[in-house]
């Protein structure tokens, strides 16, 4: 960052300050998401934005190395009490907070004290993939679904940490929307009036659970809305008296929440390829190869998209967590699933959605391995197999192995050994973040290791 940004990014802030004070906003929370999937801040007063956005807020690096409970974990790139790293708020997204009167937000890019990017900032990796597509003349569209569940107080003397559902209706049904609908409304109000585009919300499957769908942007946006919708409805629940939890497996016997990924790859002279082209289903052959280099890297992809080990316990076949290798048209139990939207829209609404993935994520780790999936099945101009038709399931051992069609990791052991074999995803991250994610992984396994499915889910049902 030279001295010519530092005067932009004062000035910026200046002429923002003056709006912010018109709307009664006092504090501004800045925000990154460390490699346990945590959401991290450092907050600042209004009066003191102009420096922050020029000069940075001071965090320990050690951030980079914590688990979900802040717990750090030893390695190569872990800094211990050494060293310092500057925030700097990205106030294009700055955002006052409909559900925190008082507060605006602003997602955080990490430098080091010499004005270098930090080679651990999530959210430049993200940013590095973007321009890597954009080097080849393309653009992706992405949006994240929300899904979370709605806890209230257990009884008296009950354990306070247990999971006590707050709404009783049925599984999208409209009994469970009638029981919470203000609820419900508030969380759509809030997200609308931060200019989040909330394309539908639905109660889930699971008991007491909601699902939000907000309209798809640029990965990075994407990313930063992941974070400002979950943290919305963590503010719309608390003032309602409710606690929601966004962890891969809430109890043991349910299903858990997901966190899938929307996406869509298109020409730069705004060719959606996805449809309308003479492959498979539609696809053109970039956006066939895309797709391919996605499903080829879905096993070490998990470590980013399905990164606890809690993940392994939703991710199970026959729950529509995409526990296969495989893709296919609107199936619902193939890791990549295309959506090719009705006839006459496709060109525009065409998308592919990774459905193995959950909320315990980065979504910049997520948004940036996905991407650079992609573009190393355009640089081997990979090729889908036959679309899966079928629930994989349902297929006899034999025949999948036939068609190719493969079990996705079932333990983030098993996820992190396939991720650091994979090259393509740890080169793109570089050695300092990729070495880091791992140690992460490491110390989260053996935190659980011998521990029960229940203990498991009990542990981690708040951590998210």
């Amino acid at each position: 960052m030279d001295e010519r940004e530092r005067r932009e990014r004062a000035e910026q802030a200046r002429r923002a300050q003056a709006g912010l004070v018109a709307r009664g906003v006092e504090v501004v929370a800045a925000t990154f998401v460390d490699n346990g999937g945590i959401t991290r801040v450092k907050a600042v007063p209004v009066a003191a934005l102009e420096n922050a956005a020029a000069w940075g807020v001071g965090a320990s690096p050690v951030f980079d190395s914590f688990l979900y409970d802040g717990s750090p974990v030893t390695g190569p790139h872990a800094p211990g009490v050494i060293g310092d790293l500057r925030l700097h708020p990205d106030l294009d997204r700055l955002t006052p907070l409909a559900a925190q009167p008082g507060w605006a937000w602003a997602p955080v890019d990490r430098y080091d004290q010499e004005g270098g990017v930090h080679p651990i900032d999530q959210r430049s990796a993200a940013r590095a993939a973007v321009a890597g597509l954009a080097a080849e003349g393309l653009e992706m569209r992405a949006a994240f679904e929300v899904e979370w569940v709605v806890g209230a107080d257990p009884a008296p003397g009950a354990d306070p940490d247990a999971f006590v559902s707050a709404a009783r209706g049925p599984s999208y049904g409209q009994a469970r929307l009638v029981e919470r609908s203000d609820y419900v409304r508030d969380v759509v109000s809030a997200l609308t009036a931060q200019d989040i585009a909330v394309v539908q919300v639905h109660p889930e499957y699971a008991e007491g659970q909601f699902e939000v769908s907000v309209a798809a942007t640029d990965p990075v946006a994407a990313a930063d809305d992941m974070v400002l919708v979950r943290e919305t409805i963590r503010a719309v629940s608390l003032s309602h008296g409710l606690r929601p939890s966004f962890s891969p497996k809430v109890v043991a016997d349910g299903v858990g929440n997901g966190g899938h990924v929307h996406f869509s790859v298109w020409h730069r002279e705004g060719q959606n390829t996805f449809a309308g082209g003479d492959g498979p289903c539609g696809l053109d052959s970039t956006g066939e190869a895309f797709s391919a280099g996605v499903l080829a890297h879905l096993p070490g992809l998990l470590v980013l998209g399905a990164p606890s080990v809690a993940s392994y316990l939703r991710l199970v076949p026959q729950h529509w967590a995409g526990a296969f290798a495989a893709w296919g048209q609107e199936n619902r139990e193939t890791a990549l699933r295309l959506v090719p939207g009705p006839t006459g829209s496709r060109h525009r609404s065409a998308n592919m959605e990774i459905k193995c993935f959950d909320l315990a994520a980065n979504p910049y780790l997520v948004v940036a391995g996905v991407i650079f999936a992609g573009l190393a099945g355009l640089a081997d101009r990979a090729r889908l197999p036959e679309p899966v038709e079928v629930d994989p399931a349902s297929l006899e051992e034999d025949e999948r192995a036939r068609r190719g069609i493969v079990r996705l990791p079932e333990s983030l052991d098993e996820a992190l050994a396939a991720f650091e074999a994979d090259p393509v995803l740890t080169g793109a991250l570089g050695e300092p973040l990729a070495a880091t994610i791992g140690n992460i992984r490491r110390g989260e396994i053996a935190r659980f290791a011998g521990r029960t499915q229940e203990e498991v889910a009990a542990e981690l049902r708040w951590a998210y």
